[in-house]
């Protein structure tokens, strides 16, 4: 019997479900992928102290190794997600991992700082790969298994980071810190392997062309607004360079928008991106990225102080342990938040995440003297409040976007989060450098960050109760 082209080209489009093994392994292999490029961002912390001895190389030098990777992942995600949709999900994601493992391997074989930044921003090319995962379930899962699926490799930008730390840090503490990278190398291959194995070749929506101008200005704005967010401390918020800066990226925003606005294939469609469920999604993504890395770097740094001066008093590896746990309470949360989605809105799941990271920060801050279990108990707090709120944002957006402009949408989704991760840096940073000099950090400093991530948390359920959805499996089917 003959079919239509339309039916052969995905389960979804037949109605048909598919057997068991053709719905767990591509699910496995994207998440993999997921966890790979996650792990990319915690791989340094552990010897981020230490990286001007190992590198002999001033501070100032050495903090790029942590810079580049965000810049980078921040700058390639949308357009990755543009190329996704034009010539096909598994191919570009296959050419990221293909990026991430060169620069991994590059970073294993120097000590030179810059040669490192240079493998370090290739690694973050990789960071594309989770929102064109979950752009390409959408071709190859039936509907009703969407939700859970989505929640799933939403967690594993979470649940990479939060597990790897630990295990960089017993890699550091017991092996040389090159092994680092061998082990991402490998892992990338790993995840390159497996793509091609188990998930299906998606439709190819060839229905324009890259926008090569559009795609140079929107990473024009994004590299200026991370440098300022990131460095606008170091250089000074009134410095000529953090001026030219400012000036660059708001020029360039202007005109840019200018310029898409009249494309009609444009990188980031700003028209589609206006739309109400879409532009507070985004919205609400930038709070919940700032609650998520404010934990990253508060928790861990609160647990190392001494007990003399309030803090946890706990080593390295003993710290990575007590934040641990978040990881799995974000993919356990994410994976019931696909169950969730069926009964509630997704709008309703991201308000009731951002109010648990609310209630989660507003405890500590009120509490004045903060115990380790008290941080353990607020941290499993925020890493369930990221798995439901990762798990609503993707379904919010494919909701309200078309097929072929799934993987540009959820691209520019991840790069609100990420730009909510460089915010909680930078200010978590500066707030804390105040007294790090010294050695040891004031508590009350701590409790000023927790009272600024408490009001992140209720900013981003503001923005989520403005989102007008309806229930995701009905758009979707």
């Amino acid at each position: 019997m003959i079919q239509s082209e339309a039916a052969e080209r995905s389960p979804l489009a037949r109605g048909v479900r598919p057997s068991p093994p053709s719905q767990v392994a591509p699910l496995a292999a994207l998440a993999l992928a997921g966890l790979c490029t996650s792990f990319m961002h915690t791989l340094v912390i552990p010897i981020q102290n230490d990286l001007p001895a190992l590198l002999h190389a001033p501070r100032s030098d050495t903090a790029w190794v942590l810079t580049i990777t965000l810049l980078v992942s921040a700058v390639s995600t949308p357009i990755a997600g543009r190329l996704g949709d034009l010539y096909g999900k598994r191919r570009v994601m296959s050419i990221l991992l293909l990026l991430l493992v060169a620069g991994s391997v590059v970073a294993a074989m120097t000590s030179s700082v810059w040669v490192l930044v240079f493998g370090r921003g290739l690694q973050g090319a990789g960071v594309g790969v989770i929102p064109l995962s979950i752009s390409l379930l959408r071709d190859i899962l039936p509907v009703k298994q969407l939700g859970s699926a989505v929640g799933l490799i939403s967690a594993t930008l979470g649940v990479g980071g939060a597990v790897a730390l630990p295990l960089s840090a017993l890699v550091v503490q017991y092996a040389e810190w090159h092994l680092l990278f061998w082990m991402a190398a490998a892992l990338g291959l790993c995840c390159i392997a497996a793509l091609w194995r188990f998930v299906p070749r998606d439709e190819v929506q060839r229905s324009g062309r890259l926008d090569i101008v559009g795609a140079f200005v929107l990473s024009t704005v994004i590299t200026t607004v991370l440098l300022l967010i990131s460095h606008g401390d170091q250089w000074g918020w009134t410095s000529p360079f953090t001026i030219i800066c400012a000036a660059i990226a708001a020029i360039s925003a202007l005109m840019g928008g200018w310029y898409e606005l009249r494309r009609t294939d444009p990188v980031v469609d700003l028209r589609v991106s206006a739309k109400r469920p879409v532009l507070f999604t985004n919205l609400a993504s930038l709070g919940l990225g700032f609650t998520m890395f404010a934990a990253s770097v508060m928790f861990p740094q609160f647990l190392q102080q001494p007990l003399e001066v309030g803090g946890g008093g706990l080593s390295l590896m003993s710290s990575s342990l007590v934040v641990m746990p978040s990881g799995l309470a974000m993919l356990a949360m994410s994976l019931a938040a696909g169950r969730l989605e069926r009964i509630l809105r997704p709008q309703t799941l991201l308000i009731a995440a951002a109010l648990t990271m609310t209630v989660g920060y507003s405890t500590l801050w009120l509490l004045g003297s903060v115990q380790v279990w008290q941080i353990l108990v607020v941290n499993l707090l925020v890493g369930s409040g990221i798995g439901i709120g990762f798990a609503a944002m993707p379904l919010l957006i494919m909701n309200s976007v078309p097929v072929k402009q799934s993987g540009a949408a959820n691209g520019l989704n991840t790069l609100m989060r990420s730009l909510g991760t460089a915010s909680a840096s930078a200010v978590i940073a500066a707030l804390l450098a105040t007294s790090a000099s010294r050695g040891e950090i004031d508590k009350d400093l701590f409790q000023r960050g927790f009272m600024i991530a408490a009001v992140a948390g209720c900013a981003s359920a503001i923005c989520a109760a403005w989102i007008s959805s309806s229930r995701p499996h009905k758009r979707l089917s």
